[in-house]
């Protein structure tokens, strides 16, 4: 059963619109997560290590799916957290509580400390601290990610002329730059402020087929507006595919709107990548309930 999904789109145009549905691979470890965490599951136990560590935020997809994939494949896990003041807030955050549940033990660090979670004498702690682990980055990019997502595309996505994805730390998109054909470019939507993305990927990729979109982050990294809940709830009304607020929410509505501008020339066969992360919306539902805005239909 193919996972490619057509979109109805709300005004006249010739150009054709498909979703490709990764949030369904799987329940927990979803999305370009499982795509990224494939062939790092094969590495680690090539290397017999009982244990995997990585990085994130309060609510970040990454974290559950390393917990996930823990559970699943027979390995500890470990989340290094950024926010010394989430330790005693487990139970109140969704994703922490989730990954909780699936085994994974958290060190919650400062944002200082967080911010050289890269360098060697940190990595060196944190062996001492939990013994021999494999070592999986932030958001899960690195080149086993990559071979992974470049997995997404195949034979049944050979005629799009446009491939569309969200981006936060690049592997997915370097993955699908790197095997896609001579007929199609490959379209970034960032979710972060700022175009620093470019370098990055840059190091992955070895084509110019592609193109990263900076105009649709709705104020940066986890924000959101009342027009992109609305148009997220629209959405879901309307095809009944949910769409997370980080990343696939902003992506298709950078889609929609272009459309609507003339980017995409007349004729085009677009598909966009449902990258996952719905597990997300439980912890943005929360902060709109505060703030007594209209919440995310799930």
């Amino acid at each position: 059963m193919s996972d490619i999904f057509k979109i109805t789109l709300p005004f006249q145009t010739s150009i054709q619109l498909y979703i490709k549905r990764e949030d369904l691979l799987h329940p927990i470890i979803s999305g370009n997560k499982f795509r990224k965490l494939k062939y790092n599951i094969v590495e680690a136990k090539k290397q017999n290590k009982a244990s995997l560590l990585t990085f994130g935020g309060a609510y970040s997809n990454h974290i559950v799916a390393v917990a996930g994939a823990g559970k699943e494949y027979g390995f500890q896990t470990v989340g290094v957290i950024r926010g010394e003041e989430l330790k005693d807030k487990i139970d109140a955050n969704p994703t922490l509580k989730m990954a909780q549940a699936l085994g994974m033990t958290f060190k919650f660090i400062d944002r200082t400390t967080y911010r050289t979670k890269t360098a060697s004498h940190f990595i060196e702690l944190l062996n001492n601290e939990f013994n021999d682990f494999y070592l999986i980055p932030e958001g899960g990019t690195n080149e086993l990610a990559i071979k992974g997502c470049e997995e997404i595309l195949s034979d049944e996505t050979s005629d799009f002329n446009y491939i569309c994805t969200s981006v936060g730390t690049g592997g997915t998109i370097s993955g699908l730059i790197n095997s896609s054909n001579e007929i199609q470019k490959i379209i970034g939507f960032s979710s972060l402020k700022g175009d620093f993305l470019k370098n990055d990927i840059s190091k992955f990729v070895n084509k110019s087929n592609w193109n990263i979109i900076c105009e649709y982050h709705f104020g940066g990294y986890g924000n959101v507006t009342d027009e992109l809940i609305q148009f997220i709830n629209d959405f879901y009304l309307k095809t009944g595919i949910p769409l997370d607020p980080i990343y696939t929410g902003k992506m298709m509505y950078g889609i929609f709107d272009l459309i609507k501008k003339k980017y995409f020339p007349e004729e085009s066969k677009i598909l966009a990548i449902h990258t996952g992360g719905l597990q997300g919306i439980v912890g943005m539902n929360e902060k709109l309930k505060i703030k007594n805005k209209a919440q995310i239909i799930v």
